[in-house]
């Protein structure tokens, strides 16, 4: 049978390289079919167990008794997809890889930019059935290296080709793949290994080194594959180790000469298992199998299109669930898959070079974007922050009012500012942490296209909700993904109850064909976030907004208690300082013993920098500057005033603040892989400084009477 299939996708004469292309093209011809609410309207029945709320359907939890509080996507009401709708046989990976090569066989799938005598040029790309071909032989590899079907595989290296071939062959030949964080730090590597019991590991010559560092203690592994790495320099392995350590090219090589038939999974079988770092504690690992992956690309696609003609930059960490559903995603439609350089710093020449349509992107960056654009235009002065302010309030009117914008703004203005993507996006995504809504307006204005905010976590293989496209409302995380619905549950001890006026809120909860497996070996953490009904419980707080969209508002796991008994959620904080021009990043702290809030931020630089120079100040170095008195009154001016738009309440405010220079980095261990702060160990971090700022505060207060 698997051989079958095999000859299936690598023979497939019939279909001549043309007759595949025009198959592609009349797809990307055909105008994507709305599902709209006329599925609901033409089952007689369906009015009495779902009520339509704009891009959201609400039905009952039970259908005799209970509350109307199960929120579904009006795209799809009465079932949660698990299938695609014109595809329903693909049920694992390795189907819609399979179906992706026959499809798209000669298109172009991965690419990377060519290094010349030292300097790097255009893109050299991979056809879909060339990357299936690699894909054939280094799953044939495995097998001839004596690994066994099921066996779990490593990967710790950023982005390439490599990567997304390696996953393709876990998928054909039942293999789970295993994302070792390249930044998660050795420590939690090795505990990965273990508790995954990982047989082989593919690396780079950089992390290779790491594992050689604490081979003696990971027992399970028997072979490392290193990629770039040189056949001549492979360095060996203690003897009573076991362990075989091979080139990418090797392994290529010994697949192609041996050949094997796929060994196809099952969609409940386990695709991958992906630690998830936390802010606190050892990795959990996030159990996935192929029909959860699937039912959550295949729910996204009723709402988001991809074509033959997109292509697609790759940057965000492939071992974050994010990029690679985005790359599951993408495959399905041929998309051509260009990855960055491997240098954050070099990303925006990569864009440049690859003139991408589809950008995925996080807060953290988008923020950064909109504040050297905003910079930028001030620093211009004169007529061109004139012209750039009447351009930006058009547009803006004109998007508010329902009417296409005139092409000549896009001429005088923003036409620069889209070359900075490369000039071709045309949808831009954001997902990880909340994005504010003056920034998703900035880029709507400013790039045109789509921009759409979305909201899942690894334990939901990805997407819980997204902004429909087409809904020009912003300030929130869309409805729900057709593969799940949604309820609000009551959290009593933060005042938030489906009863609340204008609008219910609760903690999210979720269940569908997209909710995880479990937590590889913990079965106590996995009751603990999934309940006896399936429903994860997220703990994010959400409301309802008009239409049937979703809004995060608080987090229930990270708030604390200040002295007068307010709750603070400082991740909702610390997204509200983002804004402020002079903060890299912020860490909002309070406790029950005091009254206030206090921050410790990691300055801009160059913004401070300037900011310096504009009022005289001489400064030695960044460190002497950040502990200037004045420096620390002009960003905590800054963000009072920035507090002060956002409407934070009163005790939100922080009252002090200290300037540091030194960045949170997952170096110093302020970080987790997923730039989130790890808040126990910045308590730890900075508890000098938080002790000085309360001292001050205090001392403060006791002043004041005198005045």
């Amino acid at each position: 049978m698997a051989r079958q299939q095999q000859q299936r996708e690598e023979e497939r004469a019939p279909m001549g390289a043309a007759q595949r292309r025009l198959r592609a093209v009349s797809g990307h011809l055909q105008p994507p079919t709305e599902s709209g609410g006329v599925d609901l309207a033409a089952n007689p029945t369906a009015g009495e167990y779902a009520h339509v709320q704009g891009y959201s359907a609400v039905l009952p939890e039970k259908l005799q008794t209970g509350k109307w509080n199960v929120y579904r996507s009006a795209k799809s009401p009465l079932k949660l997809i698990n299938r695609f709708p014109d595809n329903p046989d693909i049920g694992t990976l390795h189907d819609n890889f399979v179906y992706a090569v026959e499809t798209f066989r000669d298109c172009r799938y991965l690419g990377t930019r060519v290094c010349v005598d030292g300097t790097v040029g255009d893109y050299k790309w991979m056809t879909y059935g060339e990357a299936s071909t690699s894909r054939t032989a280094i799953g044939s590899g495995l097998i001839y290296h004596g690994i066994p079907e099921g066996a779990r595989i490593g990967l710790y290296f950023i982005n390439r080709p490599e990567w997304t071939i390696v996953d393709h062959a876990c998928a054909a030949y039942s293999y789970v793949s295993v994302p070792l964080y390249d930044t998660l730090g050795p420590d939690a590597v090795q505990f990965i290994v273990n508790h995954a019991t990982v047989q082989a590991i593919f690396c780079v010559p950089q992390t290779l080194s790491t594992l050689l560092s604490f081979i003696t203690q990971m027992p399970c592994v028997r072979l490392i594959v290193v990629i770039g790495g040189d056949n001549a320099n492979m360095p060996s392995t203690p003897t009573a180790t076991g362990v075989e350590i091979i080139t990418y090219s090797r392994l290529l090589s010994q697949g192609k000469m041996s050949s094997q038939s796929f060994r196809p999974p099952k969609p409940e079988d386990i695709a991958t298992i992906c630690y998830t770092s936390g802010t606190t504690g050892t990795p959990k690992g996030v159990v996935l199998s192929h029909g959860n992956l699937i039912a959550n690309v295949a729910g996204s696609s009723l709402v988001i299109k991809f074509y033959p003609s997109d292509v697609y930059i790759s940057y965000l960490p492939l071992a974050h669930i994010y990029e690679r559903v985005n790359q599951v995603s993408v495959v399905h439609y041929g998309v051509a898959i260009g990855f960055y350089q491997g240098d954050n710093l070099k990303l925006m020449d990569d864009l440049a070079a690859l003139r991408p349509t589809v950008f995925p992107s996080v807060p953290r960056l988008y923020n950064r974007i909109y504040a050297a654009i905003t910079n930028a235009v001030k620093e211009s002065g004169g007529l061109k922050e004139r012209l750039f302010h009447a351009a930006y309030n058009a547009k803006r009117q004109a998007i508010i009012n329902g009417r296409n914008p005139s092409p000549m703004w896009d001429r005088l203005v923003f036409n620069k500012i889209k070359a900075r993507l490369g000039g071709r996006v045309r949808l831009m995504t954001s997902g990880a942490s909340p994005l504010s809504a003056d920034v998703m307006e900035f880029l709507r204005i400013c790039f045109g296209g789509e921009v759409l905010e979305g909201y899942g976590m690894t334990e939901t293989s990805c997407i819980i909700s997204a902004m429909n496209i087409g809904d020009r409302l912003i300030g929130h995380v869309g409805s729900p993904n057709p593969s799940c619905e949604i309820k609000l549950v009551d959290v009593p001890e933060m005042n938030y109850t489906s009863e609340d006026e204008p609008y219910p809120r609760g903690e999210i909860c979720v269940r569908g064909p997209t909710i995880f497996c479990g937590y590889y070996k913990d079965e106590i953490q996995t009751r603990e976030a999934v309940d006896e009904d399936g429903w994860l419980h997220t703990g994010d707080i959400g409301l309802w907004m008009p239409g049937g969209r979703l809004k995060i508002i608080d987090r229930k796991k990270n708030i604390f208690k200040l002295a007068q008994g307010e709750y603070i959620a400082p991740e909702k904080i610390e997204n509200v300082y983002a804004k402020c021009k002079f903060i890299a990043q912020s860490f909002i702290y309070g406790d029950s013993l005091n009254s206030s809030l206090v921050a410790v931020v990691a300055v801009e630089p160059d913004v401070l920098k300037a900011w310096a120079a504009s009022e005289g100040i001489q400064h030695e170095d960044l460190r002497q500057l950040c502990a200037d008195p004045r420096a620390r009154s002009a960003v905590l001016a800054e963000m009072v005033s920035i507090g002060k738009e956002a409407q934070l309440r009163g005790f939100e405010f922080a009252k002090a603040v200290t300037l540091v220079a030194e960045p949170f980095t997952l170096e110093n261990g302020l970080l987790t892989p997923t730039f989130k702060v790890k808040r126990p160990q910045a308590k730890a971090y900075f508890a000098k400084e938080i002790a000085d700022m309360y001292a001050q505060l205090r001392q403060a207060e006791q002043i004041k009477p005198k005045l």
